[in-house]
């Protein structure tokens, strides 16, 4: 039986941490990337990739730093810039 968006929303809430706190630790994260002398010159894969990449570690520092595939997503959004450049496009 397929599970309620209540029943996700609480599950989620067990891995993340408190919704409110996990989205104002994503957006100090991003803040620092927006105001970083290099973002002007970045392709936006790599600046939707950093932003995911902060709203995984914002997870992590406020829900459960054991939550493996937090972690494998990070890896995933770098691995998807890395391939980008190596093709040269």
């Amino acid at each position: 039986m397929p599970q309620s968006l209540t029943e996700i929303l609480a599950q989620r809430g067990d891995s993340y941490g408190d919704y409110s706190e996990q989205a104002h630790q994503s957006q100090v994260l991003k803040e620092c990337i927006r105001n970083s002398q290099s973002y002007p010159d970045m392709l936006a894969i790599e600046r939707e990739s950093l932003e995911m990449i902060c709203t995984k570690m914002s997870r992590i520092l406020t829900g459960s730093p054991h939550h493996e595939d937090s972690w494998v997503d990070i890896a995933g959004y770098a691995q998807l810039v890395v391939d980008r450049l190596r093709r040269g496009t």
